[in-house]
């Protein structure tokens, strides 16, 4: 059992669907439903900062965030089974009385299976059997090289006690720091909100925490939170210094299977694979073309090396008087924090790769449009149209590369060449297309083949130096 498993004690008696005064209150009435009822993976989160809270009596609750538009519940109403479908239909009720939408995020078949909403697959979880662990090593050849390797190469995992994680100026907890300082900088977008907040010091009584050190030094962690209701844990983090030996995460997820097996837990998860599995089709097209951002197959692709048991759909569901593209724009604002435009150009000011991925993907148009017989006009000569469509496809798979994985050299080649193309590309509107000009698009297009150019080697040398992609 957990160690802080049981009812705190019980909780005021309040009218339906009022929550209770301070924050404090609310947190310790939330726990202890938790305790009772926190069947979802992620039911331990809503404890963490920026959820509000709706309570339907004493023994069930909803956590949400407010957009301005909607709620978006995180995960399922923590509630009994039998309770689901009424503590939805109230809370959705209530919602509407504010002028609110609902959606819940992250949610699985369980609340599913006990209320009508509609759904969207999201993506998938894969779950462990702690208790089968040793299956898996034995089965996998990969898997147990991973750990000979990283034991090999002077990794050592061991449990953090809560004292250091509490105190501040602990060496582990300035060592967990600083590689989430680095890991944070390494991002390729801003820092999102919701359900995937950084936060592995909040309520260490009640997580396990596990660091890997080499040399003395922190090179990962792995912090896991309860899923009491399920009797297992939930991997929230799992954070990897660059320079961390092959198999250091492995050993990590080593060290939590064989202390959760020791304790005859049956569950374990490593959390949402985002857009794994069958997922719909725009999904599907959001995963290929994300995939500069974020590596969402790379991620499915190394949890499936840890052998888990099974992989458990999970999905976004709303009421069925709306639609997906509602439930999925609320949960996007979500994670934005209340502003997907906000959200956008903080991460396009920060992280330059994504303005790098933006002008390739811009590129491909540009290039097909050049390609065609109607731009013919705008060049001397055909042959020098297809020599400028031949340079126009090289950089763009340059710049493509670039974003998958940076190269400062490669970057400032680029940036010298994409001078060049500036300076040839004005040489040539100056020389050739402004005596022939006779429209307001011919101008423009002037105008786009001179500009375009310029402000992406203007973007390539600013990027060279940008902190976020400085090595370590």
């Amino acid at each position: 059992m957990f160690s802080d498993r049981g009812v705190l004690g019980p909780g005021p008696t309040r009218e339906h669907g009022m929550a209770m005064n301070g924050e404090g209150g609310e947190k310790s009435r939330v726990l202890e439903l938790l305790r009772r009822h926190g069947w979802n993976t992620t039911s331990f989160q809503v404890l963490e900062p920026g959820y509000a809270y709706w309570f339907d009596g004493d023994d069930a609750c909803v956590a949400y965030v407010d957009t301005g538009s909607a709620w978006v519940v995180a995960g399922a109403p923590i509630a009994t089974t039998e309770r689901l479908a009424a503590v939805s239909e109230r809370f959705a009720a209530h919602a509407a009385a504010k002028g609110r939408r609902v959606c819940f995020f992250a949610i699985e078949r369980r609340l599913l299976h006990a209320t009508p909403l509609a759904s969207l697959l999201i993506g998938e979880q894969p779950v462990w059997d702690p208790r089968r662990w040793e299956e898996c090593l034995r089965d996998s050849r990969h898997l147990r090289e991973q750990l000979r390797r990283a034991r090999a190469k002077g990794v050592r995992v061991r449990a953090v006690d809560v004292a250091e994680v509490r105190e501040p100026t602990s060496p582990v907890r300035e060592g967990m720091e600083r590689l989430m300082a680095r890991w944070l900088e390494s991002r390729r977008m801003a820092p999102m909100g919701f359900l995937v907040q950084l936060s592995p010091f909040d309520r260490p009584e009640a997580r396990r925490c596990l660091v890997a050190e080499r040399d003395g030094e922190v090179v990962a962690f792995l912090s896991a939170i309860p899923v009491y209701a399920r009797e297992g844990w939930f991997v929230q983090h799992l954070l990897r210094d660059k320079r961390a030996p092959n198999g250091t995460v492995e050993l990590l997820v080593d060290g939590l299977m064989r202390a959760a097996a020791a304790e005859g837990r049956s569950f374990l998860t490593l959390g949402l694979a985002p857009l794994s599995g069958e997922v719909a089709g725009v999904l599907r097209l959001a995963r290929r073309l994300g995939k500069p951002l974020y590596d969402f197959e790379g991620l499915r692709a190394f949890k499936s090396r840890l052998r888990p048991h099974s992989w458990d759909p999970v999905f976004l569901a709303w009421p069925r008087t709306r639609g997906p593209v509602l439930a999925v724009f609320d949960s996007l604002q979500a994670f934005a924090q209340g502003s997907l435009l906000r959200f956008g150009a903080r991460s396009l000011l920060e992280h330059p790769l994504l303005l790098i991925w933006l002008t390739a993907v811009l590129l491909v148009p540009w290039t097909v449009l050049l390609a065609l017989p109607i731009t013919t006009s705008h060049f001397p000569s055909w042959h020098i149209q297809a020599a400028w469509v031949l340079f126009d496809v090289g950089l763009t798979v340059a710049l493509f590369s670039l974003v998958r994985r940076w190269r400062r050299g490669l970057a400032t080649l680029l940036a010298w060449v994409i001078t060049g193309d500036a300076s040839l590309t004005l040489l040539e509107a100056l020389l050739y297309n402004l005596p022939r000009a006779e429209g307001w698009s011919d101008w423009l297009v002037m105008v786009v083949a001179v500009m375009a150019p310029s402000l992406a080697a203007a973007l390539l040398f600013w990027a060279r130096g940008h902190r976020t992609l400085q090595g370590p």
